[in-house]
């Protein structure tokens, strides 16, 4: 499982907070001052899906194992990091390997918890961390610029090749705006501008921590956030850090519920940053089931069957030979395998198919 979404945000913003609770754990200490998160804390978090169970009750699995994503807690970042200020340069290359960012924003009061900038504006904050991240990718594209420049005049294919790649991002950063304006729509392009590994080119999920009065509804800061990043193709989500700390100490699931209903809310803002985050990657999950075990899996939208067959072993995909494929609907309308087969509802797939969302999938590989 390799999707990572980095946690990121200025500090006492609540992003250890959120990291604590939606790993369950209290691996990243939460502290009223800068830099309390010193090493980038990684943890892995059960995808909820509901799908799952009824796999399993069909499937007649001993156990369910739910696909899942990796959230990394990044040390906070101050302004001027693209200088080396603060942990910058240590933020800068931990944010460099994740696939998305979760860009916490305070949207909340509290006169015990200082702000490094003295008042709560998260559009502020947001406008912070963007530009130390343009600053960053600017100075490293202009000085990668100058060595493919020397090789571009000297003949070499690959360094005109990653050029014409590199200006149209350098407009874009030089005139204020992330380098993921400039995303190329050519493939190959579009892989040698993923090489670049740019800290904007990155998708970006704003991540709202309101205080928990309003956690269901948002409050004023919030709207100006969701305005914000509509305004940037990108994603908000309404989150209480405080709400999910409390909720990852309830073990009994009937508990949480009665707790989230308490406060207006269905579902816990964990489930909202992982869906908003699979949206975000652009992921689907497909399923395998048996008796052994019902497991969820993710692979990108747009995969073929060789490669969601790679997810689970090199093997598999090194020796593809088909997939026999159910849709979730028919795999439980018919309870199981044998009923969706009986029922001329399993098909058989090759090297081309297009992995679709809830696929049940067997794979037949010979190495």
């Amino acid at each position: 499982m390799g999707f990572q979404c980095g946690i990121v945000g200025l500090p006492n913003v609540g992003k250890s907070t959120l990291f604590n609770a939606l790993t369950s754990t209290a691996a990243a200490q939460a502290a009223n001052f800068p830099f309390c998160t010193i090493e980038p804390n990684v943890g892995r978090v059960a995808v909820p899906d509901p799908r799952l169970d009824r796999l399993a009750q069909a499937g007649k699995s001993a156990s369910i194992v739910p696909t899942q994503l990796e959230f990394v807690d990044i040390a906070g970042l101050v302004r001027g990091a693209s200088r080396g200020e603060g942990l910058g340069n240590q933020f800068l290359a931990n944010i460099r390997e994740v696939d998305a960012i979760v860009h916490v924003l305070r949207c909340f009061e509290n006169d015990d918890i200082t702000h490094v900038d003295g008042s709560v504006d998260p559009l502020r904050d947001a406008e912070t961390v963007e530009t130390e991240l343009m600053l960053a990718d600017l100075d490293s594209l202009e000085r990668r610029a100058v060595t493919l420049g020397k090789k571009a005049k000297g003949g070499d294919a690959e360094s005109k090749a990653f050029l014409a790649v590199i200006e149209p991002a350098l407009e874009a950063l030089r005139a204020g705006r992330p380098a993921r304006v400039a995303t190329p729509a050519d493939p190959e392009a579009r892989r040698l501008f993923r090489q670049l590994q740019l800290l904007t080119s990155k998708p970006v999920l704003y991540a709202c921590n309101v205080e928990e009065s309003v956690a269901a509804s948002g409050n004023a800061l919030s709207e100006k956030v969701a305005a914000k990043a509509a305004g940037e193709g990108a994603v908000s989500v309404v989150i209480s850090a405080a709400i999910e700390a409390e909720v990852a100490q309830l073990d009994d699931p009937g508990e949480k519920a009665e707790f989230l209903a308490s406060l207006d809310l269905s579902e816990t803002g964990l489930t909202r940053i992982i869906r908003a985050g699979y949206n975000l990657l652009d992921l689907l999950t497909f399923f395998t089931c048996g008796p052994k075990e019902a497991r969820a899996w993710t692979v990108n939208r747009g995969a073929r069957a060789p490669q969601a067959a790679g997810v689970i072993h090199s093997d598999f995909e090194r020796g593809f030979i088909r997939a026999e494929t159910i849709a979730y609907e028919d795999y439980v309308a018919f309870g199981g395998e044998a009923g969706a087969r009986e029922a001329g509802r399993l098909r058989s797939e090759g090297k081309e198919y297009v992995v679709q969302d809830g696929d049940v999938m067997l794979f037949r590989f010979n190495v």
